[in-house]
This record gives structure tokens, sequence and C-alpha cells, in this order.
């Protein structure tokens, strides 16, 4: 029997708080970064579209601070000992620049499985966006089953193409895109971790 494959949604899944608008905090943006946030999490701006707006905000942090600030995001523990106990069988996919979340994912034991948006640095601070993942293409690389976990309308096409997609509504609301694509929901942390191990 093929064993599924988990993949998993990082900000407000893996952790417990959207990463981006701490970053912001740091220059004074979170509450305008926050609103961006919130509605490319309904669906009302398209994730592309919003992402490159809020690096384009964001770009001056030095990427070191940013890091730093990811890092320190508090974590949903239960779905952080789940992945420590199945390291081998989860990856993490975010829409998240690599070079802002590379501390966050040495700290959980994921950096050499997650699929990410990339940038480019140039004097320690992002230049450009060198690419940005569409989340519904992490599932159709990998070669066994897969259960799919996220909240954001950006989760959409992962929960979708996944053979089993769960909607995650423990920190956030869950997307109603999310929901309607979904096999299953999850309304707190340890309820989605009984359902993760059902396919263990």
């Amino acid at each position: 029997m093929n064993q599924y494959q988990f993949l998993l949604d990082l900000d407000s899944t893996v952790t417990r708080t959207e990463i981006l608008p701490e970053i912001a905090r740091s220059i004074g943006l979170f509450d305008k970064i926050g609103e961006i946030t919130e509605r490319t999490m309904n669906g009302d701006l398209p994730f592309e579209e919003s992402f490159r707006l809020r690096v384009e905000l964001l770009r001056e942090i030095p990427v070191e601070e940013a890091g730093r600030i990811a890092a320190e995001i508090p974590l949903n523990e239960p779905l952080y000992e789940f992945i420590r106990e199945n390291r081998e069988r989860c990856h993490i996919v975010t829409g998240n620049l690599d070079v802002w979340i590379e501390g966050l994912l040495r700290k959980i034991g994921m950096q050499h499985r997650c699929f990410c948006s990339r940038a480019l640095v140039r004097d320690g601070k992002v230049e450009r966006i060198a690419s940005l993942l569409n989340k519904a293409d992490a599932v159709r690389r990998i070669d066994l089953p897969v259960v799919a976990v996220g909240d954001g309308s950006n989760d959409a096409g992962m929960i979708e193409s996944a053979d089993v997609g769960i909607a995650f509504g423990a920190e956030r609301r869950a997307a109603d895109s999310v929901l309607e694509k979904a096999d299953f929901a999850a309304y707190g942390e340890e309820e989605l971790c009984m359902l993760l191990k059902n396919y263990l």
C-alpha cells in the first residue's frame, strides 16, 4: 500500500499566525499588510497580485531581520509534534519567500522538505521575486497519495488536487473556496492531528 504524503500550509496552519504581518510590524506596516493578507486569504484579492504588493512593501527590510522575526513566530504545537514524528512524510507548502522562512524551516527541521516561492537578494534585501509557487503544482510533484491541509483561498487548488483535502479553521476561519473543495474540515489542532493520523 502506498504511503500518504502530507502537504501542509505554513501560515496559520503550522504557525499560529500569518508571517508577513509580523514581519511588517517591524516597519510600522502591520495593519496595512494584515489588511492585504486578510483580503487574499478570503479570496477578495488574487494571491499573485497580493503577494507582489506585499513583497514590494516589505523589500526594504533586511532579509536577516525578516528571517529572525519569522523564526520566532509561535507554532501550532500538536501539528509540529506530528511533523517531528513523521518528518519523512511531511512537506511544507507556502507562497512565502525562501529567504524569509529559511530560519523557521530549520527550526522545525523542514528546510529540505519545502515547496515555496523564491527571491533574488541583493545587498541583503529582496530585489525581486524569482519564482512564485502555485501550490497545486506541489501536489503534482509528489508521486504518492497526498493529504493536503490549508486554510486560505490560495490553498484551494492544492486541496482540490490532493487525494484527501482538509480545510483547517483553528487559527482563522477557512476560506469558503477551501471548504468547498475539502473532503474534511478541522476546527481545532487536536482534531486536525487525529484526521492526519488516519492516513499514517
